[in-house]
């Protein structure tokens, strides 16, 4: 759909962070080695940072996604601003092309640019210098990059070797940006069993192209599974007729105490919040000891200060 080669400079450094897809496995595993060496203390940030300035720019609401950002970007030493779009100029009618391009002449180093519109990341990075990098915070329904490379570096954490992994994907795949980010980023990391559980009508019609197999209920789906990727119901996102009507979507496709045990005694519950308690998860798996929810959070940071610690250096030409 997009154009993956503008994520790059010409030899090969990482000049944005679009999407997942053309992202190689490498350069995946530089961002979890070095979010392991901030999440160990081995890191220590450069005072380069301190001339850095990282501007947040979310149209859509976040609470993780943004909040962990910013502390990201706060423990590198940069300067942080933060656009709030509701009292913007966006609301006088100013285009997302002139905001970036107001941002690109107050010298902002990094854009990290959430929007509902799918591609508006990688129309914001055509339209900056090459002194700015973009980070798309999740775009319409296309991708979130930094939340599947969260979500993998909490499984590397966990289980090492994604080569031996069976993934499981339950929910809302049809309007989620960060299952299809999710899917790319297994698939990179050679991921030979990659599941997803939902309702044909939550299933978009490219999925069958993305080599997953699908399943339409849990007992099937879940069985012998190592990791277990919840998704959010999106209703703000749906039309009429998408949703199991009433308490039918958590009676078939809730993750339980019950429909735990279908999948391996180790295996681990992530969700990329914010999570509906009683609709996709019961209280007592999210708040048990098989799930992960909170150490993706803490992650988070240290995945996004890789990120931007990566594409600041990147920008400059240093190693």
């Amino acid at each position: 759909m997009f154009k993956h080669k503008r994520q790059y400079y010409s030899d090969g450094r990482l000049k944005h962070l679009l999407t997942i897809e053309g992202l190689s496995k490498a350069h995946m595993q530089a961002i979890f080695d070095s979010a392991k060496n901030i999440s160990t203390h081995q890191f220590s940030p450069e005072r380069a940072h301190l001339n850095s300035v990282v501007a947040t720019l979310f149209y859509e609401p976040s609470t993780r996604t943004r909040t962990t950002f910013e502390i990201a970007a706060q423990k590198l030493q940069a300067h942080v601003v933060n656009l709030s779009v509701p009292t913007s100029s966006a609301l006088k009618g100013e285009t997302l092309r002139d905001t970036v391009q107001n941002l690109a002449a107050m010298q902002t180093n990094v854009i990290i640019l959430r929007h509902s519109s799918s591609g508006a990341a990688h129309f914001v990075a055509e339209q900056v210098p090459n002194s700015i990098s973009v980070i798309n915070a999740g775009d319409g329904c296309h991708a979130h990059p930094t939340q599947a490379l969260l979500d993998m570096y909490t499984i590397q954490q966990k289980f090492k070797d994604f080569s031996q992994l069976s993934v499981a994907i339950i929910g809302d795949v049809y309007h989620s940006r960060v299952a299809r980010s999710q899917i790319h980023a297994l698939t990179t990391l050679g991921v030979p069993d990659i599941r997803v559980i939902a309702p044909k009508t939550l299933l978009p019609a490219e999925l069958s192209s993305l080599g997953v197999t699908i399943y339409p209920d849990l007992q099937t789906g879940l069985n012998n599974v190592d990791v277990i990727l919840l998704l959010r119901l999106q209703q703000e996102r749906m039309q009429s007729g998408k949703l199991p009507i009433g308490d039918n979507y958590y009676r078939h496709y809730g993750l339980t105490e019950k429909t735990l045990r279908y999948a391996k005694p180790t295996a681990i519950v992530m969700h990329p919040g914010p999570m509906n308690r009683g609709v996709e998860i019961q209280s007592e798996i999210a708040d048990g000891p098989s799930a992960l929810i909170l150490e993706q959070v803490t992650n988070g940071i240290a995945v996004r200060m890789a990120v931007i610690d990566m594409l600041i250096k990147n920008q400059r030409g240093s190693p």
